[in-house]
């Protein structure tokens, strides 16, 4: 089940630059909710509530129930405009759900018990490959995040699709089992065995030839 955020708002009644700018004065966000095959709905938000939001990781993937005069519409975050100069919210665009309907969003994923990892405690490095993962999902089923457990996990050791948490009722949109992150060892060690693995073919080279056989 996903988490739902609830977060009260007010109708807006005029769209447009000027209707925006006046929301603006009077300490709102504009904003605008649209899809699922209905009207865009105009909205004005508290800007401490936007910030917040964006402030907590995975909103991106937050179901929000927004709710205009007790009238609540569900929704997701699919852009945000900021200023500028202040980087204070300007707009945000919402997209409406619809029950039953199949939604594309991106992921984000959290990675935990780095400290269980055997290659981490020798020096390795967590390489990673995706921080999120784009997917097709209900959105009655979409997690905030992914997880990737990094225990017991060596040098050159990865995980891949099919070893993060959380992925039931939903399928990625690359069609195969895909690197998330790669437990990459230490630059010394690499080298060390590079030239280990290095050293056998060098010493055949300098070896000296044997004589030809003489012939009788």
């Amino acid at each position: 089940m996903a988490n739902i955020v609830t977060i009260e708002a007010e109708a807006r009644e005029r769209a447009g630059k000027g209707a925006a700018r006046a929301t603006r004065r009077m300490g709102k966000v504009p904003s605008v909710i649209y899809g699922a095959k209905e009207a865009p709905s105009l909205i004005a938000l508290d800007p401490r509530v936007v910030l917040r939001e964006l402030q907590r990781p995975g909103w991106q993937s937050r179901v929000y129930e927004i709710s205009v005069a007790g009238k609540p519409t569900r929704a997701l975050i699919r852009d945000v405009q900021f200023h500028p100069v202040t980087d204070q919210p300007e707009h945000v665009d919402f997209q409406r759900l619809a029950a039953g309907t199949m939604i594309r969003v991106e992921v984000p994923v959290h990675f935990e018990n780095d400290g269980l990892s055997p290659g981490i405690k020798r020096g390795a490095v967590l390489n990673v490959v995706r921080h999120a993962v784009e997917v097709y999902c209900d959105p009655e089923h979409l997690p905030e995040q992914f997880v990737a457990d990094l225990a017991g996990l060596d040098f050159n050791d990865n995980i891949r699709w099919h070893d993060l948490k959380g992925t039931e009722n939903m399928r990625p949109t690359v069609d195969r089992d895909f690197v998330i992150a790669t437990v990459a060892p230490p630059t010394k060690v690499a080298e060390v065995a590079t030239e280990a693995a290095a050293a056998p073919a060098a010493a055949a080279a300098k070896a000296p030839a044997k004589p030809a056989a003489k012939k009788n």
